[in-house]
């Protein structure tokens, strides 16, 4: 069985590191703990990785972050993977650093990529992986902050914020989402919590 994991970012070197591109990030950490290499292909570049049978296509799309449905369809469509085989991890501003949350189905949530991703599939019924970028900026700074990089201390733990947001997407293909979701949808992680005490207060969700 073939799955679609599509983690969202934008390429260029400007943003490499950025909180927008954290989807790019849990992906880059599959590959490398798989030993896979990703390759550039039409929009975006692909690397493959197994576990316990199932197979995933691990996705990077360059078509920037407002027009990542064009690179999630077609992957869909060539490799014949139905949609409900596909993951498509986010950042979300309104949980908690190293925060994952999954979710069958849902809205856009204000997110771009997502938006676009809806657009082309004409449906919002797909699953999607949330991992937490906090939300410590001022009015009018959301997108200085979501195309800024990481503070020393979310640094310091994100390599365990993405295995633990690949160990979801293992779970859910293997175990099922229903039972990812009860395992790691929890309020907070000890991972947000070691990073929330070590950096600077942010705005508390409304």
């Amino acid at each position: 069985m073939t799955y679609l994991v599509a983690g969202l970012g934008n390429i260029g070197d400007e943003y490499a590191g950025t909180r927008h591109n954290i989807g790019f990030m849990v992906l880059d950490a599959w590959a490398q703990a798989s030993n896979a290499v990703f390759k550039t292909g039409r929009y975006g570049a692909t690397a493959e990785v197994s576990f316990k049978g199932r197979k995933f296509v691990l996705l990077k799309p360059s078509t920037y972050m407002n027009l990542s449905g064009k690179a999630v369809n077609y992957y869909l469509q060539t490799l014949k993977i139905p949609r409900e085989n596909l993951m498509v991890v986010v950042d979300d501003l309104a949980l908690p650093f190293g925060t994952i949350r999954m979710r069958k189905r849902g809205s856009a949530g204000g997110h771009n990529g997502l938006k676009n991703i809806d657009l082309c599939l004409a449906s919002d019924d797909y699953a999607r992986l949330r991992v937490g970028i906090g939300n410590g900026f001022a009015r009018g700074g959301q997108v200085d902050y979501v195309l800024g990089e990481l503070l020393l201390e979310e640094k310091k733990v994100l390599p365990e914020v993405l295995e633990r947001a690949v160990s979801a997407v293992k779970c859910a293909a293997t175990e099922g989402i229903d039972r990812a979701m009860t395992q790691y949808n929890k309020a907070a992680s000890p991972v947000a919590d070691q990073a929330s005490s070590s950096s600077s207060p942010t705005k508390k969700e409304e």
